[in-house]
């Protein structure tokens, strides 16, 4: 791990002084990232006879191409947005591949992490944030990080993967040429074939033993999209038949000869062991084969899951207290005490004299307050393993294969190179398969059963006891407003660390500070003279995760909250007055299209109210106006408008889908969800206790996409941040009062 130790210092979170001296190293060709050679080509070695591989993405034998998708599907389109990148420039049709998900390799790094690691602003396209970015590049190219996350796929896969296909049909095009004995020049591609002159059509995969016996062609460039017949225009998913249909298989439904299934029982203290256990209910109970303990629980092994799960839950523990508060009381009470300068993570930014700025016009203070929050993705946890003398195999949907390898392999004492992963489609994840409560469990499982394929799954309880969760934070904002303007901002926010947590986690700790919690804190876009943001990093707490949109799903509610309360105090127009300070010009044009999809004429009146909210979280811009009613039995949300500027829309329906799915989650979630802590375990257990947005609540969700960015961008998680603020602003609107902490259904109903 070593390399990935060395990323952690150097480029993985923000504020390295290395990069942020602007020094470029060059940065990393995709052309040549599409050749065998960069970071080797996995898929090189397994290639049966008469195959050809070309890059780490294509696979071509005698029978059938296959695709590879290196990033995870958890939901979001991967398995089908990536194959259509490459088939564009490959020529290839929807069913005329096979798709296959990436198994762990360093040719498979993360690009896309490039922006989001130099400690540059996104907007920032100067030439020491952009040599900054070439820097971090190279610190990726060299550790080789494969990882799904921070909406990165897209700016990952973009320009790659078109190249990964051009350069396949470039070589096809030259297999075919050489045997058919006619000028390059004269052949042309076409759904799935090279035809010849004289309009033979070959098969690809007729090609593919002589397109083994030449080098790659290298020397491509990817289409104009004025060429394009798949990517950017309106298209079905590649899985949406199969998953309409129940014929996809996800890593829950998977099945192997021989198989015994288990389920867990671990300490809800997290992190905590087991002092003692009594299983004697369970030993006689049906199914039951083999009762376990474990590193910090007990594992039931049976002939059904069912089995597994209701004989593991007989099982009485006794188990460690934890080490962080038991009561959630007492969770906020540190919080509350993390303001000093023992506690402090950085200050991220600073413009012009905060503190006199305070004194120059009428003051303004206001705190918020975000919850825990679990991830609770419809699929539980799971996972089939199999130990022997050689190793571990192991079939689980994950986002981060390398480290999967790590942990397994840590968890039983063996080499990391001795795990064979094989990643799975996911049910959702929101982050949750980003950690390895599952992975670590299932390899001391099928540990103790070696020879034996292990299927775990949790069961929902254990899914919310054991999730780690999204951080708890508070802001403490202060500002002034003088003559009709905002003067000063000093931002403030005190918060459990999600990234270092995932980090030390994923056997890469760092000591610097947690760059997700100035996500939505430090990126404000508008001109206000005095400004500061600043975070402190509360100890002692529950460990804390990445959840979507990670540090911005709770600073982007604190931010914008405030300034809406600035503007008001300022007697300025909440919309009006952001596009006036907007310092962006590509962000002020997504505001003004915002003005315009939701024709903003100012105050609405009749108990009727709108609320705007803007946050770029990941690179990604994303403005919100909802319209709420509030009427005798609550508040009723009646419709959204989204703006979203991505750089370029790859798929339009998944876009929508996306951006309308995010607004949902971070509705539900501000309105109904939280976690508290009671005896050191939470107390929410299912999805009654946690529940997200009804349909009958689900407003209307008109969505834009505007392709001005520079560069092209994520959607997955962008437009989770602004859905709460909008709402607390439109709240406000109708009914005079001010929401600042989530869930919002402890002060208001809605309906």
């Amino acid at each position: 791990m070593g390399a990935m130790q060395n990323l952690s210092r150097r480029a993985f979170i923000i504020g390295s002084a290395a990069v942020a001296g602007g020094v470029a190293f060059g940065s990393y060709s995709n052309a040549e990232q599409a050749a065998p050679v960069a970071n080797g080509n996995p898929l090189a070695a397994g290639l049966g006879p008469n195959s050809a591989t070309f890059n780490p993405w294509v696979e071509i034998s005698p029978e059938k191409i296959t695709l590879i998708a290196q990033h995870a599907d958890i939901g979001q389109g991967v398995g089908s947005v990536q194959p259509i990148l490459i088939a564009e420039e490959m020529d290839l049709d929807p069913g005329q591949f096979e798709v296959r998900f990436a198994g762990p390799s360093p040719a498979y790094f993360n690009t896309g992490f490039a922006d989001e690691f130099a400690p540059f602003l996104a907007a920032d396209q100067s030439p020491a944030a952009e040599a900054a970015r070439a820097a971090v590049l190279q610190n990726l190219r060299k550790s080789g990080l494969q990882m799904t996350g921070g909406s990165s796929t897209i700016p990952d896969t973009y320009e790659k993967l078109r190249i990964a296909g051009a350069v396949a049909r470039e070589t096809l095009k030259v297999a075919a040429a050489d045997r058919a004995g006619v000028a390059l020049a004269d052949v042309r591609t076409a759904s799935g074939h090279v035809i010849l002159p004289n309009g033979t059509k070959i098969p690809y995969v007729a090609l593919a033993a002589d397109a083994a016996k030449i080098a790659p062609v290298l020397d491509v460039k990817p289409r104009d999209p004025s060429t394009w017949r798949l990517v950017g225009k309106p298209m079905t998913r590649l899985d949406i038949k199969s998953k309409v249909m129940g014929e996809l298989k996800f890593g829950i439904d998977l099945k192997m000869e021989g198989m015994m299934y288990a389920s867990v029982k671990l300490n809800p203290n997290k992190g905590q062991p087991l002092k003692s256990y009594d299983a004697r209910k369970a030993q006689s109970m049906p199914g039951v084969k083999k009762i376990l303990e474990i590193k910090n629980g007990v594992a039931v092994v049976a002939t059904n899951s069912w089995y597994a799960m209701k004989a593991v839950a007989a099982i009485d523990c006794e188990w460690a207290p934890s080490t962080y508060p038991a009561e959630q009381a007492d969770h906020w009470k540190v919080l509350e005490s993390s303001f000093k300068p023992e506690f402090l993570g950085k200050e991220w930014r600073k413009i012009g004299d905060v503190e006199t700025g305070l004194k120059a016009g009428t003051l303004v203070e206001a705190e918020y307050r975000a919850p825990y929050l679990a991830h609770a993705p419809l699929e539980p946890l799971n996972g089939i393993g199999i130990v022997t003398d050689a190793g571990m195999e192991i079939w689980v949907g994950h986002q981060s294969p390398q480290f999967v390898q790590s942990v397994a392999a840590t968890a039983i004492g063996i080499k990391p190179e001795q795990v064979t992963f094989h990643n799975q489609w996911t049910g959702g994840s929101f982050g949750h398969r980003l950690e390895y409560e599952n992975v670590r469990v299932l390899a001391e499982i099928a540990n103790q059963m070696r020879g034996t394929p292990i299927k775990l799954v949790f069961s929902r309880e254990e899914d919310f006891i054991q999730d780690i969760p999204r951080q708890i934070a508070i802001a403490r904002h202060r500002g002034a407003i003088d003559k009709g303007k905002i003067v000063a901002a000093d931002l403030q926010l005190a918060s459990t660390a999600p990234l270092k947590g995932l980090l030390e986690r994923s056997g890469i700790p760092s000591k610097d500070p947690d760059a997700q919690l100035a996500s939505g804190l430090w990126n404000v876009y508008y001109d206000i003279p005095n400004f500061r943001a600043t975070t402190f990093e509360a100890q002692g707490l529950s460990p804390c995760t990445t959840w979507r949109s990670v540090g911005a799903s709770t600073a982007g509610f604190f931010t914008e909250s405030f300034i809406d309360e600035l503007l008001h105090a300022a007697g300025v127009d909440p919309l009006k007055g952001r596009i006036e300070m907007c310092a962006v010009p590509h962000y002020r044009k997504l505001l003004e299209t915002l003005a315009e999809m939701s024709d903003w004429k100012g105050p609405l009146g009749n108990g009727k109210g709108r609320g705007v909210a803007f946050v770029e979280a990941f690179g990604t811009p994303t403005a919100e106006v909802i319209e709420v009613t509030a009427t005798d039995r609550g508040i009723r949300i009646d419709k959204v408008w989204v703006a979203v500027d991505v750089g370029k829309v790859v798929d339009p329906v998944n876009f929508e889908n996306q951006v309308q799915g995010g607004v949902v989650w971070g509705l539900g979630h501000a309105i109904n969800c939280e976690l508290t802590y009671a005896k050191g375990g939470v107390q929410q257990t299912n999805y009654h206790h946690h529940e997200a947005m009804r349909i009958y609540q689900c407003p209307v969700i008109e969505v834009r996409g505007l392709e001005n960015d520079p560069k092209v961008r994520g959607v997955g998680e962008p437009p989770v941040p602004p859905a709460a603020p909008a709402l607390a602003n439109a709240i406000f609107a109708a009914t005079g009062k001010r929401i600042r902490e989530m869930p919002f259904n402890k002060f208001i109903d809605f309906v």
